[in-house]
């Protein structure tokens, strides 16, 4: 299949540049115009989206060439791009910064090579002038196999500042698409993994939203930004579909590496759907009900997860540990992402029947995946406050950020994973557990250093990793059989 969508990179030399508020400031600024946008963000970071499908009414979705592998960014991002008119992917980054230690695997020039999309390059001029074309020459002819198809100069001090700037790159051959002022910043709340996320301050990010759309329909020129995404080259693929992507043949196994002597408890055994009876109290219409979090503690999540789980066979129900005292009607299954608990500590130990709902669903055995805040949720306590005690492990805020891309292998089968499925996955977060002894972990990881973790218990696999379950669906089509069966 052969597909064409209008698309953009917006890609920056490095972090702070402005990415984001080009990004959606364009995506808002196209909606307000009429066109259907889809928005993509490169790399594992769950808030960009969030503020992305505020300026779209669409949902925000993640292009990682890491945590899904190079053969899934295109099919995936003609997954989210179905029905649009265009497409806005704002990279990560520095355009040439990929994993660590991994070339350009995964960097916002890889993602956009895979797309064959063009680039457009947010330049900070706050502190330059004539210097500006000799960075822009490098970034344009670093690699040529990347097309960078103009240039938005942002923070730029004056109308003097703007013509130094435009004279410096005329001799580049880059096109100036856009000029954004030093006065007109938005002004975007941010705490110690990034921005505050939308699900946190809605009043105010509607207002930073449209406060970037109107920077960008100011300053930039819309047309030609336009006509550059028109000109993005085809791609050989389908799109991604949870429901095919249940039963079709996996691609080539992730190139892992040695799991540095983390041996697994059980020999790897292929993930086959096995039909059973559905146990009594299953819905009529055989769906499993499972539980995802939600609200402002639980904002991490990739879309494609819950498409999986239906696809699986479940009924996907939102509950918001902040409000809801009850998990909803019909409970067989519990999913609990990333977010921020450690800033809603105290709303979510006041609400004990929750927690004790939570406690007694993970000791019937039922199956529970959660990730990184999901993990916290379940510990004993977190700062000193009462949280669900499901594990029996301590958790607290910590000084240091433990960040980065892992490899990681399953140790023990699960409800999520068999013994010996290999993942890879990513750790963003500045709290430190406690676990007790005895314990059975989740994951071997290899790098920074061997080391096991997370935690596999009765039907609960809890884990510091952030996966993304379009790379291994069979990940689903597990959790939900055991919710059936459980």
């Amino acid at each position: 299949m052969v597909t064409s969508v209008p698309r953009l990179v917006i890609a920056a030399p490095s972090s702070g540049s402005g990415k984001t508020t080009v990004a959606t400031g364009l995506m808002a600024t196209l909606t307000a115009r009429g066109l259907a946008v889809s928005p993509h963000k490169v790399g594992p970071d769950y808030i960009d989206p969030g503020y992305h499908a505020l300026a779209t009414g669409r949902v925000g979705r993640n292009l990682d060439a890491y945590l899904c592998g190079p053969e899934w960014v295109a099919p995936l991002f003609l997954h989210g791009a179905r029905g649009c008119d265009i497409a806005v992917v704002e990279g990560v980054m520095g355009l040439y910064d990929g994993a660590a230690g991994e070339g350009e695997l995964a960097s916002t020039a890889h993602v956009a090579k895979l797309l064959r999309a063009p680039v457009v390059l947010v330049v900070d001029a706050s502190s330059q002038s004539r210097s500006v074309a000799a960075l822009v020459h490098g970034f344009v002819t670093w690699d040529p196999e990347v097309r960078v198809g103009g240039v938005i100069l942002n923070k730029v001090a004056s109308d003097r500042h703007e013509v130094s700037l435009r004279e410096a790159l005329d001799s580049v051959g880059v096109p100036v698409l856009g000029v954004l002022r030093r006065a007109a910043q938005v002004d975007t709340p941010s705490r110690h993994l990034g921005l505050v996320p939308v699900a946190e301050r809605r009043d105010g990010a509607v207002d930073a939203v449209g406060a970037m759309a109107a920077q960008v329909a100011e300053g930039c020129d819309l047309e030609a930004l336009v006509g550059l995404a028109r000109g993005a080259g085809v791609l050989a693929c389908a799109a991604w579909d949870a429901a095919e992507a249940l039963v079709s043949s996996p691609p080539p196994p992730l190139p892992l590496p040695d799991s540095g002597g983390l041996v697994p408890r059980a020999p790897l055994r292929p993930e086959r759907p096995r039909p059973r009876t559905p146990p009594e109290g299953t819905p009529p219409d055989g769906l499993a009900v499972i539980a995802v979090a939600g609200g402002a503690a639980f904002t991490f999540s990739y879309a494609e997860h819950s498409e999986l789980l239906t696809a699986a066979g479940a009924e996907v129900v939102v509950f918001d540990p902040l409000r809801d005292e009850e998990l909803p009607d019909g409970t067989r299954g519990l999913v609990i992402g990333g977010g921020f608990p450690e800033v809603y500590a105290s709303e979510l130990s006041a609400n004990e029947p929750l927690r004790k709902a939570v406690a007694e669903l993970a000791l019937s055995g039922a199956p529970v995946a959660a990730e990184c805040a999901g993990l916290l949720y379940l510990c004993r306590e977190l700062d000193g406050l009462p949280m669900c005690g499901v594990l029996d492990a301590s958790a607290r805020m910590s000084e240091r950020l433990t960040l980065g891309y892992r490899d990681a292998v399953a140790l023990s089968d699960s409800a999520l994973a068999g013994a010996g499925t290999r993942m890879r996955g990513h750790e963003f977060h500045r709290t430190v557990v406690e676990p007790g002894a005895g314990d059975t972990p989740a994951w071997g990881v290899r790098v920074p250093e061997p080391r096991v973790e997370g935690f596999v218990q009765r039907g609960v696999h809890a884990s510091y990793l952030h996966t993304h379950w379009a790379s291994e669906p069979g990940v689903a089509r597990r959790f939900v059989e055991r919710c059936r069966t459980s």
